[in-house]
């Protein structure tokens, strides 16, 4: 059985309208969320079931990093927060599979334990600066 460990993925930073290039290796556990809207589809055809077609398809990104300002994939995710602009991310399994597209940062919330690193936990959802989010099949870092 083949299997990936979450170490072994990879995020990548760059541009917004532009393939992500650099790697971010700041960042710790990685959610990709993928989920599909729905639309009720329901006839009397149906027998009594409900029927559903998917709809349009929403992502978002979560992670954690740790506070380093000195840190070039850190500083990119802070920048755009604060200046409200995007930025080009690779979500990839290591591999190369994964979400490819221009993002916004919609959060940007710092944690402070009293026995652990500062750090920040972070959300971005895409945007369209000038591409559309695109699932990428091995063609990737």
């Amino acid at each position: 059985m083949a299997y990936k460990l979450g170490l072994d993925a990879k995020i990548f930073h760059g541009a917004a309208g532009s393939k992500a290039t650099s790697e971010m290796s700041n960042v710790t556990d990685v959610t990709l969320n993928l989920e599909t809207g729905e639309a009720d589809i329901t006839t009397r055809a149906a027998d009594g079931w409900r029927i559903t077609a998917a709809t349009l398809k929403e992502a978002s990104v979560e992670f954690e990093m740790i506070w380093d300002t000195a840190d070039s994939g850190f500083t990119a995710i802070q920048q755009a927060y604060f200046n409200n602009s995007a930025l080009s991310l690779f979500v990839s399994d290591g591999d190369g599979n994964g979400l490819d597209a221009d993002f916004v940062v919609t959060s940007f919330s710092r944690s402070e334990p009293l026995e652990e690193a500062l750090k920040v936990s972070v959300t971005c959802k895409p945007t369209l600066v000038s591409r559309a989010p695109a699932w990428v099949s091995g063609g990737g870092h």
